[in-house]
């Protein structure tokens, strides 16, 4: 009889064996100790009395004002006076419209004037004028005769502040007024021939030129114009103490028997006599 083998029986999944894959060794490591706490340096008195000491100055020239964007206020003279006197003169019907205007100089408050007194003078007529304003007002306005047609009519704005007891500062600026003859005959050469020559603008202000430095530009700058804009503004050089410019420019038109108006050769190729032009043509026609 054979013994048969003994039969073995299954295994459980909770009864195998286990095998490790990874080991993990636990490494101790050595802990090591935390620097000691670094102390605070010890206060340092000097320097706190200094940063103390530069604080209280700085305050200090605050409060005595030495720090503010406002300057100390400067010593004003006693008394205000005119200045930057400027005359405009335009012709207003038969007559010239001189506008003075000026400007105070600074003073402290008893240093107002009481009065303004304004004079104008014109020459050679020998004509005064005499006007009284408040100083509040910093601009008036008369009138003297208009010179005739192809005279020069020179004169002098004068501007003073009234001050009880004190001799009085004037302070003047010239100026001069042109006015050219509007219409001339014409001889008559050959038939077609123009019959009246007109010039325009009639009149205009024109500023002297004092110590002759336009003159003295011109010269230096012979293919040059002046003009800024022509009869309004010059170049500094050419400008006058009433910001007038100190040279003027007239066109001449012709009028031709049968009635038709042309500009004359030397306003031929003017844009300001174009215009010009233009104006007076509406005139005569309106």
């Amino acid at each position: 009889m054979i013994d048969e083998p003994p039969q073995e029986l299954p295994v459980q999944p909770e009864e195998l064996p286990v095998q490790p894959e990874v080991r993990v060794r636990s490494v101790r490591r050595r802990r090591s100790e935390l620097p000691p706490p670094v102390s605070p340096p010890p206060v340092n008195v000097r320097n706190w009395m200094i940063y103390a000491g530069l604080s209280i100055l700085v305050v200090a020239l605050m409060v005595d004002g030495k720090l503010r964007h406002r300057p100390p206020r400067a010593n004003l003279p006693s008394y205000s006076q005119a200045t930057e006197v400027r005359s405009s003169v335009a012709e207003v019907a038969d007559s010239l419209q001189v506008v003075v205007s000026w400007d105070l100089t600074l003073s402290g408050p008893a240093g107002r004037p009481d009065s303004m007194l304004i004079t104008v003078t014109a020459e050679p007529r020998a004509d005064s004028l005499h006007s009284f304003q408040s100083p509040n007002q910093l601009a008036d306005t008369l009138y003297l005769a208009a010179p005739a047609r192809g005279q020069t009519l020179r004169g002098q704005s004068c501007v003073a502040a009234e001050h009880p007891g004190q001799p009085l500062e004037a302070s003047c600026t010239p100026w001069q007024y042109v006015r050219p003859n509007v219409v001339a005959q014409a001889p008559p050469t050959h038939p077609g021939s123009p019959t009246k020559i007109v010039v325009q603008p009639p009149g205009l202000q024109v500023d002297p030129d004092l110590e002759g430095k336009c003159a003295a530009w011109q010269q230096k700058h012979p293919t040059s114009s002046v003009w800024v804009a022509v009869n309004r503004k010059a170049v500094p050089e050419c400008t006058g103490p009433n910001q007038k410019p100190t040279v003027a420019q007239f066109c001449a038109f012709l009028v031709l028997p049968d009635g038709r108006r042309l500009k004359a050769e030397n306003s031929a190729n003017s844009p300001y006599c174009d215009e010009l032009f233009v104006e007076w043509s509406r005139e005569r026609y309106s």
